[in-house]
């Protein structure tokens, strides 16, 4: 098994064992959230949040359980253009993370914070060979926060800034883990659906 398909196994096993902690809570309930939203700052093509003029669009979707404080998600992202236009080179980026979150249910309202570590692959298509090449992934960690606003039990919507980090030339028991570092923030706006 490759260090990368290692790694890979060991985030999706954390993720499972996770879930399953978050789920046992008496009150757990799952959710699914897809989203849109824009990259800023650090590497993305946007320099800033606000007054920015090459914004582009990137979309995902989250799915995790929420208890009654904590809850935790599995959340993939897709950014097209991410360093900007430009007609001889791709640029997309794409997120796979496992964040813990923090999420008090107050009313019909949960503020959140999450932070969480997973996979930050630069330059890719949507394609099977360029999603399984291992050539352009990093280890990362993400951390942010939003609000959730619930119309009924099972429907709302969410908005949120986070941040992303690659680690850069993190060795871990003599194994490089990233000789790129890429960071970037997102901030997105999504429906949420509870189940």
């Amino acid at each position: 098994m490759s260090p990368i398909s290692r790694r890979l196994a060991i985030v999706v096993l954390h993720t499972f064992l996770l879930t399953l902690a978050v789920s046992s809570d008496a009150g757990a309930q799952g959710f699914i959230s897809p989203f849109l939203g824009f990259n800023f700052g650090g590497d993305a093509g946007c320099p800033e949040i606000t007054g920015c003029e090459d914004k582009n669009l990137n979309w995902g979707v989250a799915a995790g359980a929420m208890g009654s404080v904590l809850g935790f998600e599995e959340e993939f992202g897709y950014a097209t253009n991410f360093f900007g236009e430009s007609p001889t080179q791709s640029s997309n980026v794409l997120t796979l993370m496992s964040n813990l979150m923090l999420v008090p249910k107050i009313g019909p309202v949960r503020p959140y914070f999450l932070t969480g570590v997973g996979l930050i692959k630069t330059h890719v298509e949507l394609t099977p060979s360029s999603v399984l090449a291992s050539d352009n992934n990093s280890f990362g960690w993400d951390i942010g926060g939003g609000v959730m606003g619930m119309f009924g039990d099972h429907v709302g919507v969410r908005g949120e800034i986070r941040y992303f980090h690659a680690f850069q030339d993190l060795d871990v028991l003599g194994v490089n883990l990233s000789s790129t570092k890429i960071d970037f923030g997102r901030a997105a706006a999504g429906l949420v659906l509870k189940f």
